[in-house]
C-alpha cells in the first residue's frame, strides 16, 4: 500500500515471552542477576513495570529476588480484574484494571511467583499464586530448510531520521533538509517480470539531493500462487534495487494482515522464507544495503488467539518470525507507529481508555526490539494525524484524532526523534509522512503529513531544533 494502515483494536492476548536466558543468547544452566538484563535505562517501562513488581513479591513473600533463575512476561486480559489473583482482597480495594502485564518470577530455589502490572507501573499486585496464564499461540519452530544467511556490512552505528516523501522536488527537499531528515523513503510494489532497475530514477534524485533512500518493495499478494517460485523473483527484484544503490531495502510492508499478504496463509514462519530469499540476494549484490523486516501492522485485532480469518496481531506475528530464526536475516526490525494522540514519553493515559500497548511510542518500541535477541529498530512509518487545516473531516475509522493540533503533531514528532535517539534501540526513524497532499481511499494520509494545507511544516522546525 502506498502509505500507512490502520486496524481497529481490541484488548486481546500479546503474547511475547521473553526469559533472561533467551534474551541474551545464552543457555548455560547458572543464574541470571535479574537487576542487570535485560539492558535497562530509567525510562523502560517493561523494566519500570517489572522492578516493581519484583519489589512487590520480596515484600509479600519475604524473598529476596535479585538474583533469578528466569523470568518471562506476557501482556494479557485480566478478566476478573487485575486483582483476581488475590484471594481475600477487601472488594472496594480491588482496581478496575482489566490488561496489563503478567509476570512470572522463577527463584534459584526454582520457587515461582506471580505478580501483575499496568503498563504505567502505578498499579501493581503480588499474586497469592501462579495461576493458569493465558495460552500463547503457538508459533513455529524454525525451518531447517531456511539457507544460511549471507555476509553483509551495513552501518548500523548512530541514528537517522527521515521521511516518506511522495514528490522530490525542490520545495520537500528543503523542508527535509530544514527538518535534519538524512533519508528519502519510497515505495515500489512489484509486479511479476519487473526489474529492479526501475527504482535508479528516484534513488539517483535521492542521492543528488543529499539523501540516503530506503526502497520498501512491496509485493502483490495475488501473484504468490507458486510461493518458491515467488520468492526467488520477488528477492531477484530486490536485488536489483540494492544493485541500482538503494541504502536501505524494506522487505515487504504489513505482512501480517490480509489486505497485504493472502489470506489463509497468514504467519511469521512463512514470511521468513521470504525475507531470507530476500536478504540473501540483496546482500549478495551489494552488502551494505540495510535490510529491514517488514514492519507489520500494529494492531491487536485477532484477540487472544493472536491470529485469525484476515491476519495476525503484529507481536504474535513478530514472535512467529523470531521462532522461525528471522533474526539471521534482517539488519532492522521494521516497525511501525501511527495511532498516537498523547506526547511520545506518555505511557499511560490514552483518552481511547483501554492503554492498549499500540497506543504509545514506548510499548510499541519494545513490541519490536524485544523478540529478536537485541536487533535494532527501524521505524519506517512513524506519524500523528491531524485534521486540523482540511476542509473535509476525518473519516469516522480515524476520529480518535479529531482534537490533534498540528502544533501537537510537531512537537510529538520531534519528542520521538528524541526518545529513539536516546534508547539506543532505534537505528532510523521515518515519519510518515512528508508531503502526501490529501485523504484518500477513507484513509487520511494527507493528516499524517508534516507539509500542511496551508503551506506551512511546523514540524519542520521542531524536528530541526533536535537534529541538528
Amino acid at each position: 500500500m502506498q502509505g500507512r494502515s490502520h486496524f481497529p483494536r481490541r484488548a486481546g492476548l500479546l503474547v511475547l515471552f521473553a526469559t533472561l536466558l533467551l534474551a541474551v543468547g545464552l543457555f548455560q544452566s547458572q543464574p541470571i542477576q535479574a537487576q542487570t538484563k535485560p539492558t535497562a535505562t530509567p525510562t523502560d517501562p517493561l523494566w519500570i513495570a517489572f522492578s516493581k513488581t519484583r519489589d512487590a513479591l520480596e515484600s509479600k513473600f519475604h524473598t529476596d529476588l535479585t538474583i533469578v533463575a528466569n523470568w518471562q512476561y506476557t501482556e494479557q486480559p485480566f478478566d476478573g480484574g487485575i486483582d483476581d489473583c488475590v484471594k481475600n482482597i477487601d472488594p472496594s480495594q480491588a482496581h478496575q484494571l482489566f490488561y496489563g502485564w503478567r509476570f512470572v518470577i522463577t527463584g534459584l530455589d526454582n520457587r515461582q511467583f506471580e505478580g501483575r502490572s499496568s503498563f504505567d507501573a502505578t498499579i501493581v499486585t503480588a499474586c497469592d499464586t501462579v495461576t493458569a496464564g493465558a495460552a500463547p499461540t503457538a508459533a513455529p519452530a524454525a525451518n531447517g530448510n531456511l539457507p544460511a544467511p549471507a555476509a553483509g556490512s551495513a552501518n548500523m552505528n548512530g541514528f537517522e531520521l527521515g521521511g516518506q516523501v511522495l514528490q522530490l522536488n525542490s520545495n520537500t527537499i528543503s523542508l527535509m533538509h530544514r527538518a535534519g531528515m538524512k533519508w528519502a523513503k519510497t515505495q515500489f510494489r512489484y509486479s511479476l517480470g519487473q526489474d529492479g532497475g526501475i527504482a535508479s530514477g528516484i534513488i539517483s534524485q535521492a542521492h543528488a539531493a543529499g539523501f540516503k533512500i530506503l526502497v520498501s518493495v512491496l509485493g502483490d499478494k495475488s501473484q504468490m500462487g507458486d510461493f518458491n517460485s515467488y520468492i526467488n523473483s520477488y528477492s531477484g527484484f530486490a536485488a536489483g534495487v540494492a544493485g541500482a544503490g538503494a541504502d536501505a531495502i524494506e522487505v515487504w510492508n504489513e505482512a501480517n494482515i490480509d489486505r497485504e499478504w493472502p489470506g489463509g496463509s497468514i504467519n511469521g514462519a512463512n514470511y521468513t522464507q521470504l525475507l531470507a530469499g530476500a536478504y540473501n540476494a540483496i546482500k549478495a549484490k551489494n552488502g551494505g544495503v540495510i535490510v529491514i523486516s517488514a514492519a507489520p501492522a500494529p494492531t491487536g485485532f485477532f484477540g487472544t488467539a493472536g491470529c485469525g480469518t484476515g491476519g495476525c496481531n503484529d507481536d504474535t506475528f513478530m514472535q512467529q518470525m523470531a521462532s522461525a530464526g528471522a533474526a539471521k536475516y534482517m539488519d532492522c526490525v521494521g516497525l511501525h507507529y501511527n495511532e498516537g494522540i498523547v506526547p511520545p514519553t506518555q505511557n499511560s493515559g490514552d483518552p481511547r481508555g483501554d492503554n492498549y500497548p499500540t497506543r504509545y511510542f514506548s510499548s510499541m518500541l519494545q513490541r519490536g526490539y524485544g523478540p529478536f535477541g537485541g536487533k535494532p529498530v527501524c521505524f519506517t512509518e512513524l506519524g500523528y494525524l491531524s485534521g486540523q487545516g482540511f476542509s473535509q473531516a476525518i473519516p469516522a475509522s480515524f476520529a480518535w484524532a479529531d482534537n490533534t493540533t498540528v502544533a501537537e503533531q510537531a512537537a510529538w514528532l520531534a519528542g520521538a526523534a528524541t526518545a529513539s535517539a536516546q534508547s539506543g534501540h532505534v537505528r532510523l526513524m521515518i515519519v510518515f509522512n512528508v508531503d502526501f497532499p490529501s485523504f484518500t481511499d477513507n484513509d487520511p494520509q494527507g493528516g499524517y503529513a508534516m507539509l500542511r494545507p496551508d503551506g506551512s511544516c511546523p514540524a519542520c522546525d521542531t524536528l530541526g531544533s533536535v537534529t541538528k
